[in-house]
This record gives C-alpha cells, structure tokens and sequence, in this order.
C-alpha cells in the first residue's frame, strides 16, 4: 500500500497510490459511478453506501452521515476541527494500520474531507469484502454453532490485544465468511491505544446488547450459550499469548 496525499482547494484527499491513478472528487460521487456501470447495489446501515466494481477493486464507497439528535440539526456535516482530525481521514489511518498488522479488516483506499466553512463532509472508500454476511443475518441458522462464535470471541481479542477500541461493535459490524473467516468493519470514531485496556469490556457489552436486541425469538434459549462459547473464544487467545 503506498498512501499518499491530494490537496486542492477546500479539500483534502488520502488514498492508495497502488490503486488508483488519479484521485479526484469523481471518486466520492456515486453518480459517477453510475455513469460508468460500476453501482451494483446499495449496503445496509445508517450512513449512504454504495457497493461498486471499479476498475481498481470491487469497492464500497460510504458518505458519513449522522444520527440520532444531531441529524436533526445537520443530516452530513460536522464541525471542522482541521483535516487530519476529521472522520474521514482519521478512519483512512486506523484501517491502514490495522491492515498492516494482518488484522481482518476491509482495506482502505480512499477517503476525502470537503471543508465548508465552519463545517465539512466526508467520505471513505474500501475495498469490498467479498463473500460474506453479517453475523446479525446469521444468528438463527448459526445459533448451534460453537466454534463460530469461539472464533468471534478469539477475533475480537486479537483486535483488543493490539489496542483497538471499536467505537460501535455490534452483530452488524462483524463479517462471516467461508470456512467461519471473521472480519470487522465501521471503524469510525475508532481509535488505537494500548493504555485504554477499560474500553475492551464495554465493547463486549455493547456487543452483547446488540445481540439481545437481535436474537431471535426461536433460538432464544442458546443465546447466552453462544455468549459463553464466544467468551471462552476470547479467554483462550488470552492464555495462549
């Protein structure tokens, strides 16, 4: 991966210069895209992404959008802080460094911040994971499944031992693909720091809200089983370090 730097105007691009030749605001509109029969279909979630076949990868391009109480007051922009700060970039960096470590995460391969004023927008570019599904779409079919969520558990503690802090892990935010592959993705407002080992044990929280909130109704009574195989999953990686 060789990231480099565009700056033009109000704007700041960071990219990957093993991928694409020529970073540009084309690269963040997904009518362009469109234009080039590259959009094949749209991902789930509270921000707007695209799922696209570029001729530099198969790609997934999100604009940041808010929630909650602050999309009322502004649905994509966010109080700019300086470029190096904002979302976007700041993702761009996580995911390079945590790829460069072997974890299992989509690569980055673009990103922008646009600056308005006081205020500025975002988007990010990965590549697209292929073969996979959300572990949320799997909880029914996959609920007697013990090396799964051991897998899960072990996962999560590699993330955790190199010092991730997953802003919102939750059963859509993990990845399973063939042969129980895990990866993670949305690292938005994540951060790594070795010495902020108190936040591991509330992403397990979060994490398992989540699934409470998703469980289905016909499995329910495995979901604390499966909660204690992923547990076991993440203790192992931790006596065997």
């Amino acid at each position: 991966m060789k990231p480099r730097t565009h700056k033009l105007d109000s704007l700041v691009i960071v990219y990957d210069a093993d991928c694409i030749d020529q970073p540009g605001v084309h690269l963040f509109d997904p009518d362009y895209w469109v234009e080039q029969g590259c959009l094949v279909g749209e991902a789930e979630g509270r921000g707007s992404a695209s799922l696209l076949d570029t001729p530099f990868a198969p790609a997934v391009l999100r604009r940041y959008l808010r929630g909650g109480w602050p999309a009322k007051i502004s649905r994509a922009r966010y109080l700019f802080l300086g470029y190096e700060r904002s979302r976007p970039l700041a993702e761009f960096r996580v995911l390079k460094e945590l790829a460069a470590a072997g974890l299992p995460v989509p690569l980055p391969l673009a990103a922008m911040c646009r600056r308005k004023g006081l205020f500025y927008e975002g988007w990010l570019m990965t590549r697209r994971i292929m073969d996979v599904d959300p572990l949320a779409d799997l909880l029914e079919p996959r609920s007697g499944d013990s090396q799964l969520w051991r897998g899960i558990g072990a996962s999560i503690r590699r993330f955790h031992d190199f010092g991730l802090v997953h802003a919102d892990l939750n059963a859509r935010n993990i990845l399973v693909g063939r042969d129980n592959a895990i990866h993670l993705i949305d690292f938005d407002r994540a951060r790594i720091s070795t010495e902020d080992s108190r936040s591991f044990p509330a992403n397990l929280k979060r994490l398992h809200r989540s699934l409470d909130k998703l469980w289905p109704s016909s499995v329910r009574s495995q979901l604390e089983v499966c909660w204690k195989d992923l547990l076991g999953g993440y203790e192992q990686v931790a006596g065997a370090s």
